[in-house]
């Protein structure tokens, strides 16, 4: 079990759910908001997550991308901690579990909404689980073209805060693509640090991240713009609205990121990246949280 559960890469879950809170936060400022639809949403990503992790483990192992030279967290399949094949088979579990659970989330959420509407989210729901499957996995792993930047924005950013935020309130807000963003940006910023930590083995091995792709200068810059534009686009949103004072209390977490940044333009070994990892995904779930509780309070 306790391999399990390292395999499951727990510390993965804060910045999963973050998105899912905000959308949760930002309905509930808005007078609508459901415990049960909450609850369900938190199901369905925590499943979500947990798939991908697995398949992540799995398709870096049988593809030849787990090798000695990795600085991260040992893996289980490539360790042998845990086959291929069984491995595989909580692969197809997970997919399954994520599926139900996800259709449970839609029932809920959209049992008065048209056919229409719960297809879409179905559609979401799937192209979701093909997403954490495919992109580590199968013939053509997205992942290995650096195209897992633009898949965490869209899934842990724009699908998770504004998809859980219409299946509370059955509304679309335009305006919310910006802390939608800012959630995506954040997590695209975890990926990152993740990315430019595995740069020596990742180019060894032929996975062409977005870091080896422009090489550890420019991903140190970009990095930067990451977060940035994460802090800007938030500061954008209370500006577009009728904000208060207290609103402005998410911004406390900003110097969190800063931090996070210097830690990554100054970090030259592998293995001191790693903590940083960690920082930026409870960084990321601070600052939604400070975000919800302002709105909240105002």
């Amino acid at each position: 079990m306790k391999k399990w559960i390292e395999a499951a890469r727990l510390r993965t879950l804060p910045l999963a759910l973050s998105s899912i809170l905000m959308g949760c936060f930002l309905a509930a400022a808005h007078h609508q908001f459901s415990w049960t639809i909450a609850i369900l949403a938190v199901v369905t990503t925590v499943c979500l997550q947990v798939l991908s992790n697995f398949a992540n483990d799995y398709g870096d192992a049988v593809n030849g991308k787990d090798t000695e030279a990795r600085q991260g967290p040992q893996r289980a399949v490539q360790s042998g901690a845990i086959s291929a094949s069984s491995m595989r088979n909580a692969v197809i579990l997970f997919s399954v579990v994520s599926l139900v659970s996800g259709i449970g989330l839609l029932y809920e959420a959209l049992k008065d909404a048209t056919w229409q509407s719960f297809l879409a989210f179905l559609g979401l729901g799937i192209l979701a689980i093909i997403a954490a499957i495919t992109y580590t996995a199968g013939k053509r792993p997205y992942g290995y073209e650096g195209l897992g930047d633009l898949s965490v924005l869209i899934f842990f950013g724009w699908v998770g805060v504004l998809g859980v935020y219409y299946l509370h309130t059955k509304t679309f807000d335009p305006t919310l693509l910006l802390p939608a963003t800012s959630c995506g940006l954040f997590a695209v910023g975890v990926l990152n640090i993740n990315n430019i930590r595995d740069i020596e083995s990742d180019t060894l091995t032929g996975k062409r991240s977005v870091p080896v792709r422009i090489g550890r200068q420019k991903a140190i810059v970009y990095h930067w713009v990451l977060l940035t534009v994460g802090m800007l686009a938030s500061i954008a949103y209370l500006l577009l609205t009728e904000w208060t004072w207290s609103q402005w209390v998410f911004v406390l977490s900003f110097p969190l990121f800063v931090r996070n940044g210097l830690a990554v333009s100054r970090l030259t070994n592998p293995r001191e990246l790693d903590p940083y990892l960690k920082q930026m995904a409870l960084s990321t779930l601070l600052f939604v949280l400070l975000f919800g509780i302002g709105f909240w309070v105002g």
